[in-house]
């Protein structure tokens, strides 16, 4: 079985700052999940997302998410693999296939579409699916809001 989720928003920001917000730890590590992501921006380049010190506290691994690069378009379209590395269970589910599409509209905003092509990784599919909550979840709807909260006023949901 294939699951595909898709998550859509619209942010009054440039490609280019929307680009950079999705794939540079310095702005990784401000809104979601807060752990700073590094992209090495070619085809067959790593992706690795990184535990803030607070996960770690709370037990996590230094390495929480990791991936490869499969095509980086800046600043329109990045795709990549993606695999939870939380537990044995989450490492043996696989990678998931991510698409970012940034889209400019002529009313000075863009739209941000994030596929999931999550196969049949049931475990991640739970935890990006999600409704956010205090205990810490939220998936792709949560990440991308904050996202658009950060990059339009400065500032994250939560701050």
């Amino acid at each position: 079985m294939q699951t595909i989720h898709v998550s859509e928003i619209y942010i009054k920001a440039s490609p280019q700052a929307i680009w950079d917000a999705i794939t540079t730890p310095e702005w990784t590590a401000r809104y979601g999940y807060r752990g700073p992501a590094h992209y090495d921006l070619r085809p067959g380049g790593k992706y690795l997302a990184k535990a803030t010190k607070q996960m770690r506290d709370y037990g996590m691994a230094e390495d929480i998410i990791d991936g490869e690069v499969i095509e980086a378009s800046p600043p329109h379209k990045l795709v990549q693999t993606y695999r939870f590395l939380f537990s044995e269970a989450n490492k043996q589910e696989g990678f998931t296939k991510l698409t970012w599409e940034i889209q400019e509209t002529a009313s000075g905003f863009c739209r941000l579409s994030v596929t999931h092509e999550l196969g049949s990784a049931k475990i991640m599919a739970a935890a990006v699916v999600t409704p956010f909550s205090e205990s810490g979840t939220g998936g792709w709807n949560w990440i991308l809001s904050d996202l658009k909260s950060l990059l339009e006023t400065g500032k994250t949901m939560a701050g």
